[in-house]
């Protein structure tokens, strides 16, 4: 189980990331665009994600994401802090990274390209 403490630093690892303090909470950005929140009670991370994964994953494992009311008309999930591990912590928030870097940074650091195809 990761805790807050955990995305941040892992958050901020992420090229050209800072933490920027938004509606009351911290959001991680990359080159000024956000692409993950830590919502306030700090169980849980919001991250980038098209929306049609995104209900696939509510889905498939509604104990780990779930799509929060307000953000339902947009591409965000929400994960589960409790149900993750570093691993998994570190590539959903490269992935919501990816989706938020511009085509210079994704470019100069192709360790964080997209995923290879199975």
């Amino acid at each position: 189980m990761v805790n807050a403490d955990d995305v941040r630093r892992t958050a901020l690892a992420l090229p050209d990331t800072t933490e920027k303090v938004a509606w009351s909470m911290p959001t991680f950005r990359v080159a000024g665009k956000m692409f993950a929140t830590l919502p306030e009670d700090e169980t849980s991370i919001a991250v980038r994600c098209p929306k049609l994964e995104r209900d696939e994953l509510a889905l498939a494992e509604p104990d780990k994401f779930w799509i929060a009311e307000h953000e339902a008309n947009f591409a965000w999930v929400r994960v589960r802090l409790r149900c993750l591990d570093q691993e998994e912590l570190e590539d959903i928030l490269a992935d919501s990274w990816r989706q938020a870097a511009p085509t210079r940074l994704l470019d100069s650091h192709p360790e964080l390209g997209l995923p290879a195809a199975d």
